[in-house]
């Protein structure tokens, strides 16, 4: 079940909590894809990925906010032209192939039908496209709290979220994480966020982030024509019926071939 967007607006834009959040995760997002490498191309989000879409608005071509129905759209960025468009989880108003870079926020783990979702994820990227799935970490302390939107869905392990995506096609690049600092609004843990985004670096993915990020590539493999192998082991025969060299009277080698009789 999808957030209301109000409540995810309220949450990344209006708490002190939230906005921490949303810096640690862009940080990482900025650090994979760094903007000046996305420059002239096409970027896109789904479900409310907007925060960490920010950084890629003056170098990108295009940036396009897919928000789902049943959460709500909002426009966005405030104060600029609306790049936000209302979208069904199974059916964007993209062409095949047409993104290049691909954030997923409060989208896969809310969706009710995962796997179309994944579908529509792998058209809409184009060859050699990148994509970045973040989600609540199974083992993260923001999966437990239900004051985040992190705490709503379905959270994943590693394994369990590579798997996914390697059944619907995509290649596994790499996975980050972050959100190490507890999901608590004292003063404390938001003053000393940067320190233990700084350290949880040095932890297993697995230990104590509450996102995970998994970076994944769509490759397109070589079409394959079914039994050419088969056919290419067979003998040519294009050569039979061809008649075989005879000797002239004279002694030479006549390179005539001859002739069937009808």
């Amino acid at each position: 079940m999808h957030l209301d967007v109000q409540d995810l607006r309220n949450f990344y834009y209006r708490s002190m909590l939230g906005r921490a959040a949303q810096k640690a995760v862009r940080d990482k997002v900025v650090a994979l894809w760094s903007p000046e490498r996305c420059k002239g191309q096409t970027v896109a989000g789904f479900g409310f990925a907007v925060p960490l879409l920010r950084p890629y608005l003056k170098p990108a071509r295009r940036v396009i906010g897919m928000m789902p129905a049943p959460q709500g759209v909002m426009p966005w960025p405030i104060g600029m032209k609306n790049v936000s468009t209302l979208v069904e989880d199974t059916i964007w108003p993209l062409e095949n192939g047409v993104v290049d870079r691909l954030v997923l926020m409060h989208g896969l783990e809310t969706s009710e039908n995962p796997a179309f979702l994944l579908d529509e994820c792998y058209r809409v990227l184009g060859p050699g496209g990148r994509a970045l799935f973040v989600v609540p970490n199974r083992a993260g302390l923001w999966a437990r709290s239900d004051k985040t939107p992190f705490g709503y869905g379905r959270p994943y392990s590693a394994g369990q979220l590579e798997a996914q995506l390697k059944t619907y096609g995509f290649n596994v690049e790499r996975h980050l994480s972050a959100l190490y600092q507890p999901p608590s609004s004292k003063r404390f843990w938001l003053k000393t966020g940067n320190f233990w985004e700084r350290a949880g670096m040095q932890l297993p993915v697995v230990m104590a982030g509450g996102v995970l990020m998994v970076e994944v590539s769509k490759q397109i493999p070589a079409p394959k024509r079914p039994g050419l192998a088969q056919r290419v082991r067979q003998p040519l025969k294009v050569l039979e019926g061809m008649g075989q060299p005879v000797v002239e009277p004279a002694g030479r080698l006549s390179v005539t071939a001859e002739r069937h009789p009808k």
